[in-house]
């Protein structure tokens, strides 16, 4: 198994490459731009089945480990005069950049390649920057009766006729 190295992520000092990763050659690490982290930059792990982002914020180190399966898509974006194929997370901190290029069939190329080999649909733009919906927070089954007291009859003490002037019951034990 080969591993690409961090040279194919942030571009050094004078250097025209952009990121291309090679969808066939997993895992990979790099390492992404990412403007909240020490030093700006995060490094990230691209397995078939899992993706580790590591970062440090204020000097503390983290890892955070995420499964593919938990990504919406592929998604295109265009910036500037380029477009980038990134996988899209429900948090936008969690998105990761696969490939930049400003050639469209270079693009239009890795785009099914990286949806197969995730096992991840391909989102358009449009629906790639869609908010998650959000989940409900009504439970039903806390406001139902306990089990026990379905079984009894709710009474009705204002009633008139229920209230007995003068009578007791008597339970004789068997």
């Amino acid at each position: 198994m080969r591993r690409q190295t961090a040279i194919s992520g942030i571009n050094p000092a004078g250097s025209s490459r952009a990121l291309r990763l090679d969808p066939l050659s997993l895992p990979v690490s790099f390492d992404a731009h990412d403007t909240r982290a020490d030093g700006g930059v995060r490094q990230i792990e691209l397995h078939r089945e899992r993706v580790v982002l590591r970062r440090a914020i204020q000097g503390m180190r983290m890892a955070v480990n995420v499964r593919v399966r938990d990504f919406l898509g592929v998604a295109l974006r265009g910036i500037d005069d380029a477009q980038m194929l990134v996988l899209v997370h429900r948090d936008p901190s969690l998105t990761i950049p696969l490939c930049v290029s400003s050639d469209r069939d270079e693009i239009a190329a890795a785009w099914p390649m990286w949806s197969d080999i995730l096992g991840l649909p391909q989102l358009p733009e449009d629906k790639a920057r869609e908010p998650a919906p959000r989940r409900r927070r009504h439970n039903a089954i806390r406001v139902r009766r306990p089990k026990f007291l379905v079984r009894r009859r709710g009474g009705d003490l204002l009633n008139p006729a229920n209230i007995h002037q003068g009578e007791r019951e008597i339970i004789a034990p068997d």
